[in-house]
């Protein structure tokens, strides 16, 4: 389905009927990154998964793509499904927009699962080379393109090996759908504006990452190699009366790789 929010076409799936939860993808990921938690989810709940602004079938307008302009499009979003309270469960950087909801408006976040992330302290706490390079870049917009074009499959490829631990879950057609994904008008520049946006994410949600009130549950890959387990751990001290599970045989996206370890976690966590 699609819905206009400040002028923009946002593309998301709504499947399931009871307690809404929204399921948020990472940086540069898509609504595909949670294809296994679909049906087993909607079997309880009502399911909204969006491709957020700037990523996916979502459009990619010249916007700066701060955190408080995306954590207002995500809003809108909400408010346009008319979403007054709900379950949130974000992956890696959509970990960090969840986050963001449920700092500055807490009665609005019943549970909230952090999977894969999102700490303060980002980049001292990424532990894979490629992505710190990512983090660090300061190349043109065309640059980047040029490289994202040249590389193809090629690059997709090499991040995809940085973020799943079983490499024999990559099959072509995985590889083939990233790569698409990647490949579409307008993927480069909001990809780039989220990166270099990221101070502003340490001195804005960051810092009431400890206020956060609601029942949380945290959930780490034992072979992550972006946020080691240790990130976890981090986060669980830091969020007062947190849960934290480690899944083992997994990497940055465990909802992806273990869903039949993770599917049960979740809806144990969020109850009928």
């Amino acid at each position: 389905k699609t819905i206009h929010v400040d002028g923009h076409r946002l593309a998301y799936l709504d499947v399931g009927e009871g307690s809404p939860i929204v399921l948020i993808h990472g940086l540069g990921g898509s609504m595909w990154q949670w294809e296994h938690q679909l049906s087993a989810l909607a079997a309880k709940h009502r399911v909204i998964v969006p491709d957020l602004l700037g990523s996916g079938l979502s459009d990619k307008p010249d916007l700066d793509y701060t955190p408080d302009h995306m954590l207002g499009s995500f809003r809108g979003l909400l408010d346009a499904l008319h979403l007054d309270t709900v379950s949130l469960v974000g992956n890696s950087m959509g970990g960090g927009l969840a986050i963001a909801l449920a700092v500055t408006q807490p009665t609005r976040v019943e549970h909230l699962i952090l999977i894969g992330g999102f700490p303060d302290h980002v980049r001292d706490r990424v532990a894979s080379p490629l992505f710190q390079q990512a983090l660090d870049s300061r190349a043109p917009v065309w640059v980047a393109k040029l490289v994202n074009w040249l590389a193809g499959r090629a690059l997709t490829t090499r991040v995809l090996r940085e973020i799943i631990h079983d490499e024999r879950t990559l099959t072509p057609a995985v590889v083939e759908r990233a790569y698409r994904n990647r490949s579409q008008p307008g993927f480069i520049p909001p990809l780039l504006a989220i990166i270099r946006n990221l101070p502003l994410w340490e001195t804005g949600f960051a810092r009431h990452i400890g206020e956060i009130r609601q029942p949380t549950l945290i959930v780490g890959g034992a072979n992550d190699r972006l946020f080691p387990s240790a990130v976890a751990d981090h986060l669980h001290a830091t969020i007062p009366g947190s849960r934290v599970v480690t899944i083992p045989e997994a990497g940055h996206l465990s909802m992806w790789e273990r869903p039949e370890l993770v599917n049960p976690l979740l809806l144990e966590f969020l109850g009928p």
